[in-house]
């Protein structure tokens, strides 16, 4: 019997939920299964995968073949790595403390990428807000103005009609006042 290890999809329609299983490859996908291995929920960002880490090492290592998508899972979640360092040191190439010890070094850098990305998403999640806040502040302080703008008008043109009336008065005067100069200068002249 050949197996397989894949998705099997729950959830509702647009929110997908998965469970890995190991199944055989002729039966559907939704299913029977063989073992539930864990679980893949790609609405969480990142994604959140939950594994049984020994298990799926030993179907890998009895022969399941993982589908595309289960393959990038195991892989992102070090079971394919894992195999690999086993054959190498099955093979000589290096001791089983070697092995451990780079498995721990991926398994350390790997968590501080997923790390670096979720303190990434929530400082650019923060900065969204802030700004979205400020922007916020602006289109308030804006229609407070308008507002303002809206009522001044009334008490500006009492103001402005005030200052009209004085203002010909001191044209007035002015007029007054040129021609009397104008006057003499033209006397003088002649």
């Amino acid at each position: 019997m050949a197996t397989k290890i894949r998705l099997q999809r729950f959830g509702k329609k647009g929110k997908p939920f998965f469970h890995v299983v190991v199944a055989d490859s002729r039966s559907p996908r939704d299913g029977k299964f063989i073992e539930r291995l864990g679980s893949y929920n790609p609405n969480t960002n990142p994604a959140t995968i939950e594994i049984n880490f020994e298990k799926t090492l030993a179907w890998v290592n009895q022969g399941a073949e993982p589908t595309d998508t289960a393959r990038a899972i195991l892989s992102y979640k070090g079971v394919l790595y894992k195999k690999h360092l086993e054959g190498g040191v099955k093979k000589g190439a290096l001791t089983q403390e070697q092995a451990d010890e780079k498995f721990t070094a991926w398994l350390d850098a790997k968590a501080g990428k997923i790390s670096g990305k979720t303190e990434g998403l929530a400082s650019s999640k923060a900065d969204v807000r802030k700004a979205a806040l400020a922007a916020e502040a602006k289109k308030k302080e804006d229609r407070a103005a308008a507002i303002a703008a809206k009522n001044a008008p009334v008490a500006e043109e009492v103001v402005e009609e005030e200052v009209t009336e004085e203002a010909p008065a001191v044209e007035a005067e002015a007029t007054t006042e040129t021609p009397a100069d104008e006057t003499p200068a033209s006397d003088k002249a002649e």
